[in-house]
């Protein structure tokens, strides 16, 4: 039989790269990270991991058990948090992640239909990227994650090895953001190609290494002004006459005032959002009941839903 405690040493060692950081974080000494290790191999009869001069490296073994690892400690994370609602008054507790504009836009309404419905649900959201608040789905820290993709496939595939469920919401479509008062401000719709010339902030670093593809493809480079990190930031910098922006339309401000937003026609990126959930053995009524009011939600913006 395979050790839970091994699994989990193996995945430390798998996060840091090394059994000396590993042991650091699991307050053991390596010598004792490498026989647990050891005693993984002879367990499974099969080498987990490749020492070279890089590192540490998992081999296919090794990242299959990491995967297992992953999705034991999720669900005894989930054990633990069931234990706990039966131990003590039962108050359920969910925590969400979400990426910001779908905390700002998404999220605050669906948290409300749920609570009408569950009066008493004890909510803790984190603000997450998607790339972090996956790993946080995976090992239970979170019940939820509201993530979003661009172009390509979604970040969960069905039938691999992560121990997550993508489910779609929505296609969020892209608009460019110009100062009221811009040449284009009357026009109905824009292409990626009538855009050559103007100077461009970003609010997300994957959307200007997006721009840079489509402006390829349409023959110009374009000139920016501010590569940050927020929509909002974004807008308000636009507002302030410094350059144009592509905006998703969940992440344009309510507050449109000296702003004009206009469809981005294809061929052009589009955002698409969705839920990420653990495999469960068990039914979470709670998880699924959020996912309900999230699509309700969905289904009364101007948009459309898959």
């Amino acid at each position: 039989m395979i050790d839970v405690r091994r699994l989990q040493v193996l995945a430390e060692v798998a996060r840091h790269g090394s059994f000396n950081r590993a042991a650091a974080e699991l307050r053991l000494t390596p010598s004792a990270v490498s026989q647990q290790i050891s005693a993984l191999e002879r367990a499974v009869g099969a080498a987990v991991v490749e020492r070279s001069t890089r590192g540490v490296e998992l081999t296919e073994a090794g990242r299959l058990l990491v995967a297992t690892a992953e999705a034991v400690t999720a669900e005894l994370a989930r054990t633990e948090k069931e234990l706990d609602r039966l131990a003590h008054a039962p108050t359920d507790r969910m925590t969400v992640a979400t990426f910001t504009s779908g905390g700002q836009r998404l999220l605050p309404a669906a948290l409300r239909r749920l609570a009408a419905d569950r009066p008493g649900v004890e909510f803790t959201v984190l603000e997450r990227d998607p790339e972090d608040s996956l790993p946080q789905v995976r090992s239970g820290e979170a019940d939820l994650a509201l993530v979003y993709h661009f172009d390509g496939p979604p970040p969960v595939r069905p039938g691999d090895r992560s121990g997550l469920i993508w489910t779609p919401l929505m296609e969020d479509p892209m608009f460019v953001v110009l100062p009221a008062g811009h040449r284009f401000a009357e026009r109905d719709t824009l292409r990626i190609a009538d855009l050559a010339g103007e100077r461009w902030v970003h609010g997300c670093l994957e959307m200007g290494d997006m721009l840079d593809r489509y402006t390829a493809l349409a023959g110009y480079e374009p000139d920016v002004a501010c590569r940050g990190t927020d929509y909002v930031f974004a807008q308000s910098l636009v507002r302030a006459g410094v350059g144009i922006s592509m905006i998703p339309q969940v992440a344009l401000v309510a507050d449109q005032g000296g702003l004009v937003a206009v469809p981005l026609t294809p061929p052009g990126p589009c955002r698409h959002v969705g839920v990420v959930t653990a495999r469960r053995r068990r039914p979470d009524p709670l998880t699924d009941a959020l996912l309900r009011s999230l699509r309700d939600t969905v289904a009364a913006l101007p948009v459309s839903a898959p």
